[in-house]
């Protein structure tokens, strides 16, 4: 009979390396994908956000539940490469008020984005209101001051919090305390840098219960210490390493109703924007009832801030089945 080998006790970089499936091709003189969309800005306006995702090279903070990995090169990318790519992206593109420039990992790591590249970055961007890039909190520091001094418009700084559970988190392999998470937001409030936070809805080893719990618990933490935009991102498996916790009964995706409660609850809070992220949100609202209204309410919810009265199930068109789409 076939027995599935246990887990470590520890997730290490070896560990997670392992259980990889290979990476997308990619280009680097072309970003892996770009986007326009809507957004609920800080001061309250429907504004257009251009987003651009980098090829660069990967994140070296490899994390449990992290599937970025899988557009990014191995190598660093050549000089001039990544302004290259926003020049291209942002050609194809519709104007835009804002830009986020998210590189699959950390915009300060010279490994992934050239720090000599930052003049010419700053002004491929020079017309947006806000720059909003990523990056792990231990990557806050000198290479983030000197770009903020470049960016025309204002800089946003988007950082995985993930979760404030802190043995969760211990075992995430993000090498990132809450004290940590704390430190970055503090040091970027002070030199007048907006802080958003990607919080995950039910990361591993979390029931789904434990998972709304501790999400809603993420969302205070943040807040408390000054964040102003918190993403609830529900985890997703496509990583290797989540599949292989999924078969240990460690991890399952949340439901579409866990995201609800939690978007509500954030919104509820009036302390700052809360998104929910709806990147293939369709798998969560596949064969049940009501799912693509669902999924609008919470799109609707995003732009408005405003909590909406929940979709009644018994009134869901028998057809509203809603499978996956391309993203």
């Amino acid at each position: 009979m076939h027995s599935t080998p246990s887990l470590p006790t520890h997730f290490s970089d070896q560990w997670i390396l392992a259980q990889r499936p290979r990476k997308n091709p990619v280009d680097q003189t072309r970003p892996y994908a770009f986007l326009v969309e809507k957004e609920r800005a800080a001061d309250g306006r429907i504004d257009d956000v251009a987003t651009i995702f980098l090829t660069n090279r990967e994140c070296p903070f490899r994390c449990l539940m992290c599937d970025l990995w899988k557009n990014t090169t191995d190598d660093p990318v050549a000089p001039g490469a990544i302004p290259t790519q926003i020049r291209w992206a942002l050609e194809q593109l519709p104007p835009a008020q804002h830009v986020k420039l998210y590189n699959s990992g950390n915009f300060f790591d010279p490994n992934a984005i050239p720090e000599d590249d930052y003049v010419d970055i700053a002004e491929e961007v020079a017309a947006f209101r806000t720059v909003i890039v990523e990056s792990h909190p231990r990557m806050i520091g000198r290479r983030c001051w000197g770009f903020q001094e470049m960016v025309n418009g204002e800089l946003e700084v988007a950082m995985g919090l993930e979760t404030a559970h802190p043995g969760v988190l211990a075992r995430l392999n993000k090498r990132m305390t809450l004290a940590d998470f704390e430190r970055s937001t503090d040091a970027l409030r002070k030199r007048g840098v907006p802080v958003r936070a990607f919080i995950l809805l039910r990361p591993p080893f979390l029931t789904e219960e434990e998972g709304v719990l501790w999400a809603k618990r993420s969302l205070d933490f943040a807040f408390n210490i000054g964040v102003q935009c918190c993403a609830i991102i529900p985890t997703r498996a496509g990583n290797g390493a989540m599949e292989v916790l999924a078969e240990h009964h460690q991890f399952m995706p949340p439901t579409l109703e866990s995201l609800e409660d939690v978007l509500d609850y954030g919104i509820s809070l009036g302390l700052g924007r809360v998104f929910a992220d709806l990147w293939d949100v369709e798998k969560l609202a596949e064969n049940i009832p009501g799912g693509p209204a669902r999924v609008e309410r919470l799109r609707r919810m995003n732009l408005s801030q405003t909590i909406e009265l929940r979709i009644p199930i018994e009134c869901a068109h028998p057809s509203s089945g809603g499978g996956p789409r391309q993203s």
